[in-house]
């Protein structure tokens, strides 16, 4: 009799510890595969799912382009000698005639020391009027005041000389080698150059992003297509700001996954494939290699050509599928570009919980015999 009454103990454990789990549920790092495709607009759900191919990899892979506009890679190289604001100038005025405009009786020769270039880039020069200097060269300022003059003397001879002034200089600020204000001279003409100057970059090259800022105009570039593309490797300007950074873009890694994590970029593109070799691969206790998820915000226009639909407005919820068990499913995600702000969600096998509740089950049902051997 007790024979039967410990089987009978032993069915009303299994039973009632199959039970607890179907009722309480098991722990897991996230939602099923099933769930989050419950979640589609065509279901239940306002996010958009759909199985990556390379049609869609050609609409959704599109990366941001950092470059340089026009207005900064047409302007020209700036001379060291060129005359800026705020500039104080001297100038010595010759005149070959018996009653001269300028020249003291006796002398020669006029000195016109300290002239000062006021903000708006102009001097002052007796008979010759109010003129604009800034932007010019030292050579270029004489042809103009002697042009002017001229008209008044016959065959004035002028020299002009920079006698105090920065000259034209840049700030560097930022992740690089000596932060500091430095002269346009004539080996530090473009950005590169520049850089150089300030003890190169301080980060890694492959995720250093360089931003200048022009008045109220500003474009940022990498660093490695200064020398990719010499074309990038714009002509500095008087004023201009130069601010160097690490990128800041990153991804989050969830479920079953080696590690789940916010991943930093470690190059200017990732490939999913290369962000879940980041974070240790997949579990292989756990992963179903079925159900690689990105979870993603895309703006109106991709969204637009991933869908095929005029109808949609504004940023939609995209759910982009991987299925790495499909004959060409990995090439399909070593091509799948990952974004900024993307998150990676790597679902749970069918099996893994099977496992859990047999784990949960049985371990329910040692502590139940271990109690009721204790009972005879």
């Amino acid at each position: 009799m007790k024979s039967v009454g410990f089987r009978l103990a032993k069915g009303v454990a299994l039973a009632a510890a199959l039970a607890v789990v179907a009722s309480c549920g098991l722990p897991r790092s996230g939602p099923t595969k099933n769930e989050i495709f419950a979640g589609s607009v065509m279901r239940d759900g306002d996010a958009f799912v759909l199985l990556v191919d390379d049609r869609v990899n050609l609409v959704a892979s599109v990366t941001p382009a950092l470059g340089f506009s026009a207005g900064f890679r047409n302007a020209s190289e700036l001379g060291s000698d060129t005359i800026r604001a705020g500039d104080v100038l001297g100038l010595t005025i010759w005149e070959n005639v018996r009653d001269p405009l300028l020249v003291p009786a006796g002398q020669n020769a006029t000195v016109l020391e300290e002239v000062q270039v006021d903000g708006s880039g102009f001097i002052f020069v007796p008979y010759a009027g109010r003129i604009r200097v800034a932007g010019n060269t030292p050579e270029a300022i004489r042809r103009i005041i002697t042009t002017k003059l001229e008209e008044q003397t016959p065959d004035p001879q002028v020299q002009v000389r920079r006698l105090a002034g920065d000259g034209s200089t840049v700030s560097v600020v930022g992740a690089v080698g000596a932060q500091g204000v430095y002269a346009i001279e004539r080996p530090t003409r473009t950005l590169a150059a520049m850089l150089a100057r300030a003890g190169g970059v301080t980060v890694q090259p492959e995720i250093a992003q360089v931003t200048v800022v022009r008045g109220s105009h500003s474009d940022s570039i990498w660093f490695e297509d200064l020398y990719d593309h010499p074309g990038h490797d714009i002509a500095l300007r008087a004023g201009d700001r130069i601010f160097v950074e690490q990128d800041t873009r990153s991804f989050t890694a969830l479920g079953a996954t080696g590690s789940q994590s916010r991943v930093a970029f470690e190059s200017q593109t990732i490939s999913a494939i290369e962000a879940i070799a980041q974070v240790g691969g997949l579990n292989t206790n756990l992963a179903d290699p079925t159900g690689v998820f990105v979870f993603r915000n895309e703006p109106e226009d991709i969204a637009k050509q991933l869908l095929g639909r005029n109808d949609i407005t504004g940023t939609q919820r995209v759910v982009y599928v991987l299925d790495l068990t499909e004959p060409n499913g990995m090439f399909m995600a070593r091509d799948f570009a990952i974004r900024d702000s993307d998150t990676v969600y790597v679902t749970e096998a069918p099996f893994s919980q099977f496992n859990k509740t047999i784990s949960a089950v049985f371990g329910t049902l040692g502590s139940v015999n271990t109690a009721a051997s204790l009972g005879q």
